[in-house]
């Protein structure tokens, strides 16, 4: 059958009725607490230029760290699999969009029953087998579709939506992380190879000095204490580079599971200490990483989809309307489907109101609700956490930076003093303890002289992730 205006009229009304009946009893919308501005600057910083701005390719400048970087973007398993994620969250968003549009099918339905007429029951003339069976066949097409009426539907389609752009930005910040983490494990090992170096050099030097107190225990000189101290000292140093070569193995493992492949020697450039660092640190202003930072802009589209569940499990609190608009042949007999009498054309309409689901409808709007304030702490905490994050590496990287020339410097000094208490000891003006002590301080500082070379790589690196750099 289908609606007469007078029937879609009374339709309307019946809805709106319902409305303002469930308006009644739907609770507002929850209050967010009120988001502080954040700060002007970085610790002073007014600059509003940014390393953060630059592509990868033009932050780093060697050219196998470049070529590391690539294949991991390439080949990285989690990153892989967040692209399926992507897809995974591009699907639901399309499915919430379906809903908003109607659904089609093909029918082909036979109702069979029985039915009892109390004043034939018991007329001799009437066949009651036949009296009592009710016949009903439908071919055709069948139509569904739920009007929007309050914008449910919209709204899921909108959180949706949100969601699907935050699982992007969930990508940008696994590119960001994984590009930082390469470039992290890299200066590292080549702060290692340095380390090796260094104390291999050491080890020969200690060599050395072992050979020169045996000399001298030979002509009285000295003692067979002074010459198990020497050998004792140059054998811990030999254990060390041990241990260095154990680090570097585990370090290019770290590389190539980065990479996605099984362990392999990792190709590398020049030393540490011939690594070109930027002359500039610019950090820009904090308002930049609200735009910048994937972490941030995707807290931020959660916190927005979860906005939009808590305004939809509101409008599930109103009352639906459901058309089904019908076209085919039907038929009280199988045989006359094929009659021209038999087609029909029609809609029914379907009004429902949810009356008894109050305590479930609520325990949704509560759990959104939950959810929203959730995600909104979320968004705070994250946006402090990056400003924190500035804030710390670019001071690290200037300390690190003054640190390195006073530590150079220290080296120096050690090192003459070596050559000083050498030459003393060959002359009987010093000990075997002196020799030992200015051996050991020298080897302590030129390790050190390395691994503050390695930290200020570490700190722009991290820098330029805080700052949001790396994902473009």
């Amino acid at each position: 059958m289908s609606l007469s205006v007078r029937g879609v009229t009374l339709l309307f009304c019946h809805v709106l009725l319902f409305s303002l009946f469930s308006r009644c009893k739907v609770a507002d919308l929850p209050q967010l607490p009120k988001t502080p501005p954040v700060p002007a600057t970085f610790a002073g910083e007014a600059d509003t230029l940014s390393m953060g701005d630059l592509i990868w390719e033009d932050f780093f400048n060697d050219p196998f760290l470049l070529t590391l970087i690539d294949s991991a973007l390439q080949n990285n398993l989690d990153l892989l699999a967040a692209a399926q994620r992507i897809k995974v969250a591009q699907a639901e968003y399309r499915l919430r969009r379906g809903a908003l549009l109607p659904s089609a099918r093909v029918n082909v339905a036979a109702n069979l029953g029985t039915v009892v007429n109390p004043n034939l029951v018991n007329d001799p003339d009437v066949d009651q087998s036949a009296n009592n069976i009710a016949q009903n066949y439908f071919v055709g097409f069948q139509s569904s579709w739920e009007a929007d009426l309050w914008g449910r539907l919209r709204l899921r389609r909108e959180a949706a939506y949100l969601r699907f752009m935050a699982s992007e930005k969930g990508q940008h910040l696994l590119i960001t992380n994984l590009v930082a983490d390469v470039a992290r494990l890299y200066y590292e090992l080549l702060g290692l190879d340095n380390e090796l170096s260094t104390i291999e050099q050491n080890v020969e030097f200690q060599e050395t000095a072992l050979e020169l107190v045996q000399i001298q225990k030979i002509g009285g000189r000295a003692t067979e204490l002074a010459v198990q101290q020497f050998q004792a000292q140059l054998l811990r140093t030999k254990s060390l580079a041990f241990v260095t070569r154990q680090e570097i193995i585990e370090v290019e493992n770290e590389i190539n599971s980065l990479l996605g492949r099984y362990p392999q020697p990792i190709a590398r450039g020049t030393s540490i200490l011939e690594q070109s660092l930027p002359d500039v640190v610019r950090a820009g202003v904090p308002s930049s990483l609200l735009l910048r930072r994937p972490d941030i802009r995707e807290a931020e589209l959660a916190l927005a989809a979860t906005q939009a569940d808590v305004a939809a499990a509101r409008k599930a609190f109103f009352p639906s309307l459901v058309l089904s608009p019908f076209v085919g042949m039907n038929a009280t007999e199988l045989s006359l489907l094929v009659q021209p009498e038999a087609f029909a054309v029609g809609m029914l309409a379907g009004l429902t109101a949810p009356i008894f689901q109050q305590n479930q409808l609520r325990a949704g709007f509560d759990r959104a609700s939950a959810e929203t304030l959730e995600a909104y702490y979320n968004y705070r905490q994250v946006v402090i956490t990056g400003h924190q994050e500035v804030v710390t590496n670019l001071r690290r990287a200037e300390n690190y930076r003054a640190a390195y020339e006073l530590r150079q410097e220290e080296a120096e000094v050690l090192k003459a003093a070596v050559e000083t208490s050498n030459a003393l000891f060959t002359a009987g003006y010093a000990n075997y303890l002196e020799i030992i002590t200015a051996q050991a301080r020298v080897l302590e500082a030129e390790l050190s002289v390395v691994d503050t070379r390695k930290e200020i790589f570490v700190s722009l690196i991290n820098l330029y992730r805080a700052l949001g750099g790396g994902w473009k």
